[in-house]
């Protein structure tokens, strides 16, 4: 069996905006947040994967060297790329695109964002990357570090959805959720979004 523990990066410096291609560091708050759930996996982890952005890659990479295990980056983990709608809140995107957002939100199968990704790119390749961890790492526990869109396809590939289900699954900052996949292939939500003593930090 192959169980595959995935993370959100925290908060991001600068507020809530579409963010796929801009790498906009965590804030410490953000930071914090990542570390209690790593913090709950030390021991347990055999191998690290991640997004080449930094609010993914720099804590994946400090926790590997903590824990003597290696660090793998992925492009195929990257977020979607959200073109002309990238650094912009959703207030902003609703004023210059009318509808479009909304319509986004609650299935964006078809569409694309101007000049950006569309979602089933974001799911090919990722369900690329899912084959592969499959078919290598099967007796393995590991922990994927992403985004909210490369881990919602995640999870609509591991309970078997389409497209709109990505739109119904939350994705906090910091969420973290399990799935096993046994060796012929059938895999399984252990838990979504489950909290740690202290994952909601105030400030």
């Amino acid at each position: 069996m192959l169980m595959i523990d995935m993370l959100r990066h925290g908060d991001l410096q600068g507020g809530v905006r579409y963010r796929g291609v801009i790498d906009d560091p965590l804030t410490c708050q953000g930071r914090e947040r990542m570390d209690a759930v790593w913090q709950e996996l030390v021991g347990q982890v055999d191998l690290i994967v991640c997004s080449p952005l930094s609010r993914c890659s720099m804590p994946a990479h400090e926790w590997a060297q903590q824990a003597g295990v290696a660090c793998l980056e992925d492009e195929r983990l990257r977020e979607l790329h959200y073109g002309a709608w990238e650094g912009k809140t959703a207030e902003e995107i609703s004023r210059q695109w009318p509808g479009q957002l909304e319509r986004w939100r609650r299935d964006p199968t078809g569409m694309c964002p101007p000049g950006g990704e569309a979602p089933e790119s974001l799911r090919q390749r990722v369900m690329n990357w899912w084959e592969d961890a499959c078919a290598s790492w099967q007796g393995r526990r590991i922990l994927v570090v992403a985004h909210s869109g490369s881990l919602r396809m995640l999870l609509a590939i591991v309970l078997g959805g389409n497209l709109s289900m990505t739109r119904r699954v939350d994705m906090p900052y910091a969420c973290w959720s399990r799935a096993c996949v046994d060796r012929l292939g059938r895999s399984w939500l252990v838990f979504h979004n489950r909290s740690v003593c202290n994952h909601d930090i105030q400030r």
